[in-house]
């Protein structure tokens, strides 16, 4: 069936925000600027900055919830359901989980390339599989297993890519790139506790998607602005790239965006990106499906690789595209991906059949409502 102008649109503007988001994070840690403390240009190196303006981009999306709530009101026939009143204390786990995680990323962003950063955040993937089957009892089918296996065989092959790449290219530090390597994959063992966390104690309340996203975009942001204030004492020596070895050092960070208003453009491209990608997320995945959402979070991947190689962030790597291939395997066979080739293959299709009837569906493992409530919302 033909996709009609408005899944054609939503479909875009997922890939381009969310190519957007990652590669405004990145350009903003390629700046060079003077700070408060004396006339050296250093790089911009304020990862818990970032995530602060990126919390404030999910923030947003409750105003986007009214807006569209509003608008629904307004028709003869209202369709959008505001799901039921909550406590909004429910989403504080989650939120605590999603500013971890964050922060974990942008630090790591820093010390790694943009293609390899998305590619890692693959590894999600693994944790959430076997949390779910250890707190949530579901039983994975075996596609969903040889997705994980192969998935860890991607991140392998991406992890050597890395390693070959420090090597031969001096402007990147080994232990830098390894360092970033880990803290990715840290962060995705964070973001599937979140994911977990989610669909055990917030989405069984029917909470619409967006007012969710803002929910725990408005914790993140006041949580991570406040803790901004003893960052700026806690010394971390070199850990740390400001001139004051601290922890952050937000006042730096704001002399430095006085220095080069560019870094602002960059810091408000992330700010305003994650809003529109997460309502063109749960949009396509309400007018389409779940499945075409996940394959346009594929092809995100590929256009932050393609911009970041015509930039010249960094160089092609052969191995890389080989770990690309796997993980594109791997989240395939994990979300069923597989399922409409194997369904035209006769002998196959009763294989199928079997797997969805012994199983979890993808279907059932999104949990798609008809008013638009969805599971796994958030997606930073």
């Amino acid at each position: 069936m033909a996709w009609t102008k408005y899944q054609l649109f939503l479909a875009g503007l997922m890939l381009t925000t969310g190519s957007i988001n990652t590669l405004s994070a990145k350009w903003a840690d390629l700046f060079k600027a003077k700070g408060c403390h004396d006339d050296t240009e250093r790089a911009f190196a304020h990862p818990f900055v970032q995530a602060v303006g990126m919390f404030l981009g999910e923030f947003s999306c409750i105003a986007v919830f009214y807006i569209l709530l509003c608008y629904d009101r307004r028709r003869p026939e209202p369709k959008m359901n505001p799901g039921r009143s909550f406590n909004p204390l429910l989403f504080f786990p989650p939120a605590m989980c999603d500013m971890t995680a964050t922060s974990l990323m942008y630090v790591a962003l820093s010390m790694t390339s943009a293609s390899s950063f998305q590619m890692l955040r693959g590894a999600v993937i693994i944790f959430t599989g076997l949390l779910s089957v250890a707190f949530l009892g579901r039983r994975l089918e075996p596609s969903q297993w040889l997705g994980i296996f192969t998935t860890i065989l991607g991140l392998v092959i991406v992890g050597l890519s890395d390693f070959f790449s420090g090597h031969r290219d001096d402007t990147l530090k080994l232990s830098d790139v390894i360092t970033g390597d880990l803290l990715i994959i840290m962060a995705q063992i964070i973001v599937a506790v979140q994911m977990v966390l989610e669909e055990k104690f917030v989405y069984k309340h029917d909470v619409h998607p967006l007012k969710a996203v803002g929910t725990e975009g408005f914790f993140g942001f006041f949580v991570l602005s406040l803790l901004l204030i003893p960052m700026y004492f806690i010394h971390v020596g070199d850990f740390s790239d400001n001139p004051r070895q601290v922890l952050e050092d937000a006042l730096e960070a704001f002399c430095q965006i006085g220095h080069e208003p560019l870094i602002l453009l960059a810091l408000l491209g992330n700010t305003v990106s994650i809003a529109f990608f997460n309502f063109a997320g749960i949009s396509v995945t309400k007018e389409i499906s779940a499945t075409t959402r996940m394959v346009l979070d594929s092809l995100r991947t590929l256009v932050i690789w393609v911009v970041s190689l015509a930039l010249g962030w960094e160089h092609f790597q052969g191995l890389q595209v080989l770990g690309f291939l796997v993980l594109l395997v791997g989240t395939a066979l994990y979300n069923g991906l597989h399922r409409p080739l194997l369904a035209r293959i006769p002998c196959c299709a009763a294989l199928v059949n079997t797997e969805e009837v012994d199983g979890n569906s993808p279907g059932e493992r999104e949990r798609l409502l008809g008013d638009g409530s969805v599971q796994n919302a958030d997606d930073s």
